[in-house]
């Protein structure tokens, strides 16, 4: 099949190597326009531009998916379909219409659970075992088109948000391949996806990334995993930001009796009080500066014996 493929990050790059890899011809690539990236902010182009860019593939960046001179493009460009991951902007219902066969959006979960934009944040906070990837046809509503495939994927204990989407990335990739192969030889029919077990996985905000300290150790852990590599899970001391990165949750007995939030620190571990056991912090990046070990950030900040974090900054 003739095929456009849409996406925008590095999640979307297994998927664009395999198409470009299969039997099938990858005629453009839609992408959002650049945007600053970086400690200097300059304008970049997205990883799956820079990636088409250098297969050869000519790249499509409309500042949105309903500009007509894109439209025109697309329409002269006639895809057999258009197969899509994370392309960050929803497709309009006059381009759905262009691609014979309609869109095929790679979908970073077992729907219809988690149906939104941060499907694997949302599946790591609740503490889900088994998530996934799904395929299924484009339509006008969230995430509801009916289902081509799925692949499942076990969440580890320690996943991190970045964990479970980089496996979810390699895997959806072969599933999305195995999906348009299926179509083009008329072997594959959707099927309308299951009416219970509908979620929704809104983006995390900057305010859901922030800590509470009340909260059991489990509940805390899950959040900053969620929140790893992106937005960031965060809490704040003597009115200063702190971001953290994953902790450690210990088994057994706790080392310290500690108050939500309290924060102790010893030579080589750093320790704080949660609603129920402590955990331990590991890499924190303290407000305007790099990553850096807890306990190195502890003793250059020369902590009061019974300083918390707070909810402030």
């Amino acid at each position: 099949m003739r095929l456009v493929f849409a996406g925008t990050p590095a999640a979307a790059l297994p998927s664009l190597d395999a198409v470009l890899a299969s039997r099938h011809e990858v005629v453009a690539v839609i992408t959002r326009p650049e945007a600053p990236a970086g400690r200097g902010r300059a304008l970049t182009a997205s990883p799956v531009a820079a990636r088409a860019a250098a297969a050869g593939v000519e790249v499509l960046a409309p500042p949105t998916p309903r500009d007509a001179a894109f439209l025109d493009r697309l329409r002269a460009l006639g895809p057999d379909c258009c197969p899509v991951v994370a392309y960050g902007a929803l497709v309009p219902p006059v381009a759905l219409v262009v691609p014979r066969q309609g869109w095929v959006n790679l979908h970073f979960s077992l729907l219809p659970s988690w149906r939104g934009a941060a499907p694997v944040q949302r599946a790591v906070l609740a503490g889900d075992d088994v998530t996934g990837a799904t395929t299924f046809r484009l339509e006008e509503g969230l995430d509801t088109g009916p289902v081509y495939g799925t692949v499942a994927e076990a969440v580890r204990p320690r996943d991190t948000a970045g964990d479970l989407l980089e496996r979810l990335a390699t895997s959806g990739a072969t599933l999305l391949v195995a999906t348009l192969d299926g179509i083009a030889v008329g072997e594959l029919e959707p099927q309308p996806q299951a009416a219970d077990g509908v979620s929704y996985a809104p983006k995390l905000s900057a305010d859901e990334a922030r800590v509470d300290w009340s909260t059991p150790a489990l509940r805390v852990d899950r959040l900053v995993r969620a929140c790893t590599p992106a937005p960031g899970a965060w809490t704040s001391l003597r009115a200063a930001r702190v971001r953290l990165g994953p902790l450690v949750v210990p088994a057994g007995e706790p080392p310290l009796d500690l108050a939500p939030g309290e924060v102790a620190a010893g030579r080589s571990q750093v320790w704080v009080g949660t609603g129920s056991e402590p955990v331990r912090l590991g890499e924190v990046t303290p407000q305007g500066r790099r990553a850096m070990p807890a306990a190195d950030w502890a003793r250059g900040l020369r902590l009061v014996p019974g300083e918390r974090f707070d909810r402030a900054g």
